[in-house]
């Protein structure tokens, strides 16, 4: 088993606090989630984190004109520059004080800063520049403000710059020094802090916005002109005279909600404002006409954005973790997310790797596409926290079990919940373990001694598994067989056999309490995390215990703030919660409330690597090192609450629970939130794993793409020679050529290329070593092809070829067979339906034909009803013409056609 994993994206989590933005093509939306940020592609429905992480939570951003730089900048003013399209870290910089807003120049060749009540003006680092020694060169700084500046905008032709403060004003900056003393000037008037300066689209007019819901239109005017005198009379006005001045007030009326946030579209006049009441409101300017007032929730909107085209709008909202795309003009949602409220208590994959689902302290379940990181569905029907999920081996049956006292089962194609069970008693369930048919679920508690079973059919309790005498901790069942492994605070394990006659059981003594348990996918061995901080794994027919590891050495615990050690001295969290078998049972993934996750290699009992989960300095138990200068005789200094200095109201106000560690999310907690491990899990495809922390949701993935390896090459080895040797008829050296090259479009072609009187030669000659690929290849471009037929043939071929190979080897095709039952089962759905749907049809067309409509039809009954009956036979067999390619359906139904059309012509000739 490979075992370089990398991370590769961050679900669970969709927005923290910051802004948010999109890319200049308007398709991707980037969104700060804690200390790192993620981009939705909202139209491949795909998203991504970046691998880099701040030092503490991220609080503005920005992507440059051109989409090659992105500038993030934390809490502390840390500031990242990283290449947007290779995705590299650049540089790192530090500009010591708080950073309210950063954006580039519409031209790339600056961008600013809102630092404290000072602007910055920046050089943007360029290749072609002379050479400098440092990359970051500050162009000019701005000091006119007398409090913190909340915003600023650049003007399109990059030549000005408005900034709002809260000291109720507004100014205009140039960045040339020509300009300087001409354009500096101060637009005072507002009532409370100034939110957001604007432009218009000929930078005549100036729109500022208030927090009190005021909305001012400034003009470059003289105050005769502001009386409206005739322009005879202001033919002679001097220009010395002309100043910006207000010459229209609007304002929203929000019946008491401030306004959060704001922003305006120049090309469509459009000003879009979201309040501290969730509401949102489009006017369009500058008639101030209200175009739509809409609600995204109860919380505050804290960040908005709109999209260059000014048709998709972006919302955020840090208090639920709500991040929403909306399309004004259809007055449709283009994407609608929200993470869990509460910390995540467990994971679990679904059978095919394509969805992960997660359970959470706020009672929701949630349904979460890997490929896309969006949320599916959320189920809602639990009343308190929800403490395990599994599903079942179809994957179509997922259940649940929480500290409600029941056990859920859901339907995951109508998406319901069909079946409550429930205990002879009021117990809180905490582990849930299922039958690999999915026709009996068991769960354990820590308020009783038993192990209760469940019938999925009929609902009802079939028996009540005594022997432990602790709390039952942790649940697993076999994939293989129908064995159960319950594990107890007794320090004892018991290997239970559902369906045997017996329930005696032995015993397998441990020496601690037991607080995690897998089984390998064989059934075969057992391995168990305890208090101690040991893995001990013991083979279930003999009893024996066959390995031990100890994890202590391995596990980084991190040190708090109140603790005045370093994290080496620490004997906190010095074991695992959770651990997971890998497919192959030889390695074993373990994760647990520090800030480590360790994956062992089982056989030789030694750690083949160990992930950091996260680096932010907002969670405790990320520091290692005791900073002392930090350090006083009450106590770390940054335990101080220091929220009754702030100047808002809001700001001050804690409407948190006295003493609560849970609840309520992460960056507005009193409490610090605690960095953790709560589940950790293999995807079934054995090509990533998934880990629930208190940052989000965590895909660690091995990177399957080729590197280009120049020795791997001939210098005959061309695309044009490809095609060459494709034409010569030559399909082995030409697909061998192709996949050596890895370009897609040249492997689709040969592929296709391939006569179907060929393919049984050319898979039976295929190299080995290109076996997996060619897999993976059909099982991905099958699924959009119209040629099923043609793929399934592929697939036989390749079966029959090399399937004692592949038998004796699954590892090296785990991922290559996933992404072909993947193909599989989403097309035989689709078939099945379509030829029952049409069968009438079918016997329409070939009773009205003439000649062989009996055989006709009697085929294609035949075909409808295999068709319905299995869905592995969905190949449509067809006649074999005397150039080897297959008739469909469609041709078939075309030709009998065809054929009583001439039928028909014949006859009229004859008359």
């Amino acid at each position: 088993m490979k075992s370089d994993f990398k991370f590769s994206n961050l679900l669970g989590t969709v927005y923290r606090q910051g802004n948010v933005q999109f890319s200049h093509d308007g398709n991707m939306l980037l969104s700060p989630v804690g200390n790192r940020i993620s981009v939705f592609d909202l139209v491949n429905n795909k998203s991504f984190t970046f691998a880099y992480e701040h030092r503490k939570n991220i609080a503005t951003f920005d992507v440059n004109k051109q989409g090659t730089l992105l500038l993030s900048v934390d809490t502390d003013g840390r500031a990242i520059l990283v290449n947007f399209k290779t995705r590299n870290v650049l540089h790192h910089f530090n500009f010591k004080d708080k950073c309210y807003s950063v954006k580039f120049s519409p031209d790339g060749r600056y961008f600013a800063l809102a630092v404290g009540r000072f602007l910055q003006i920046w050089k943007t680092p360029d290749v072609s520049q002379d050479r400098q020694f440092a990359p970051f060169v500050r162009y000019r700084v701005h000091a006119g403000h007398f409090q913190d500046i909340t915003s600023f905008t650049w003007s399109h032709d990059s030549r000005f710059l408005l900034t709002t403060s809260k000291d109720l004003t507004s100014r205009v900056w140039s960045i040339n020094s020509e300009d300087k003393e001409l354009v500096a000037t101060t637009l005072a008037g507002h009532r409370d802090y100034v939110l957001g300066a604007y432009f218009n689209s000929t930078q005549e007019k100036i729109y500022t916005i208030s927090k009190d819901g005021a909305v001012f239109t400034w003009e470059y005017i003289s105050k005769a002109q502001k009386e409206g005198l005739d322009e005879e009379d202001l033919e002679d006005e001097d220009l010395s005279k002309l100043s910006w001045r207000i010459t229209k007030k609007n304002f929203f009326y929000a019946n008491q909600a401030k306004v959060k946030c704001c922003t305006f579209h120049i090309n469509s006049n459009l000003l879009i404002v979201g309040f501290s009441n969730g509401e949102f409101r489009l006017y369009e300017m500058p008639e101030f006409v209200m175009v739509q007032q809409l609600s995204m929730g109860q919380n505050p909107v804290n960040t908005v954005s709109v999209n260059n085209s000014g048709e998709w709008l972006a919302f955020g909202s840090s208090k639920l973790g709500q991040l929403l795309v909306y399309e004004w003009q259809s007055e449709s949602y283009i994407l609608k997310q929200q993470g869990h409220f509460d910390a995540t208590n467990s994971l679990t994959y679904s059978p095919d790797g394509s969805r992960v689902v997660t359970a959470a302290e706020d009672g929701k379940i949630k349904v979460w596409d890997v490929a896309s990181g969006f949320c599916l569905a959320t189920f809602e029907e639990h009343t308190s926290a929800v403490t395990a999920v599994q599903f079942a081996k179809k994957g179509q049956v997922l259940f649940s079990a929480s500290l409600d006292g029941t056990v859920r089962a859901w339907d995951l194609i109508r998406y319901r919940n069909f079946r409550v069970f429930t205990a002879t008693e009021r117990v809180q369930f905490t582990c849930l373990a299922v039958e690999p048919s999915g026709e009996v679920v068991s769960a354990g508690s820590t308020d009783s001694f038993d192990v209760f079973v469940w019938s999925v059919q009929t609902g009802q309790l079939l028996d009540t598994l005594s022997g432990h005498e602790g709390p039952v901790s942790c649940l697993a069942f076999s994939m293989e067989n129908a064995v159960l492994a319950s594990a107890s605070w007794d320090k004892t394990i018991r290997i239970w056999s559902i369906f045997g006659r017996s329930q005696q059981v032995e015993p397998l003594e441990v020496f601690a309490d037991i607080l995690a348990i897998t089984i390998t996918p064989d059934g075969k061995h057992v391995a168990v995390s305890t208090l101690k901080g040991q893995l001990t794994i013991f083979d279930i027919a003999s009893g024996k215990q066959i390995g031990n590891i100890d994890c202590r050495k391995d596990i980084i615990s991190g040190r708090f703030l109140q603790d005045r050690f370093t994290s080496k001295n620490s004997e906190r969290s010095k074991y695992f919660t959770t651990i997971n078998y890998s497919f192959d049972g030889k390695s074993i993934i373990a994760g647990g409330n520090n800030n480590s996750i360790c994956l062992y290699d089982v056989p030789n009992e030694v750690l083949l690597k160990r992930f950091i989960v996260s680096r932010n300095m907002n969670l405790n138990g990320t520091l290692e090192f005791l900073n002392s200068s930090r350090m006083t005789e009450a106590g770390s200094l940054d335990l101080i609450d220091s929220s009754g200095e702030y100047s808002d109201l809001e700001d001050r106000i804690d409407g948190s629970l006295p003493g609560s560690h849970r609840g309520g999310d992460m960056s507005t907690r009193s409490s610090r939130p605690e960095i953790r491990v709560t589940s950790v899990q293999f995807s079934p495809t054995a090509n990533a794993f998934a880990a629930a922390s208190t940052e989000g949701l965590l895909i660690y993935s091995i990177d399957e793409t080729l590197i280009f390896d120049p020795f791997d090459l001939d210098i005959d080895i061309t695309p044009q020679a490809t095609l060459e040797v494709l034409a010569e008829k030559d399909y082995l050296t030409a697909l061998v050529m192709a996949f050596r090259l890895n370009e897609e479009y040249l492997i689709n072609k040969v592929y296709e290329n391939v006569p179907v009187t060929q393919i049984n030669s050319v898979c039976n000659q295929l190299p080995v070593v290109y076996v997996s690929r060619l897999l993976t290849f059909i099982g991905n471009f099958a699924t959009t092809s119209q040629h099923i037929e043609f793929n399934l043939l592929w697939l036989k071929a390749l079966l029959i070829a090399h399937g004692s190979f592949m038998k004796q080897h699954e590892h090296m095709f785990s991922s290559a067979t996933r992404a072909v039952r993947r193909f599989i089962g989403r097309i035989a759905e689709d078939v099945t339906f379509l030829s029952a749907t049409n069968k009438y049809a079918y016997r329409f067309l070939t009773s009205t034909s003439g000649k062989g409509a009996d055989s006709s039809e009697e085929e294609i009954q035949n075909i409808s009803d295999s068709s319905s009956s299995d869905e592995d036979d969905v190949v449509m067999q067809s006649d074999d013409d005397e150039d080897g390619e297959w008739i469909g359906f469609q041709e078939k139904k075309q030709q009998l056609a065809l054929s009583e059309d001439d039928s028909e012509s014949e006859d009229e000739l004859l008359q």
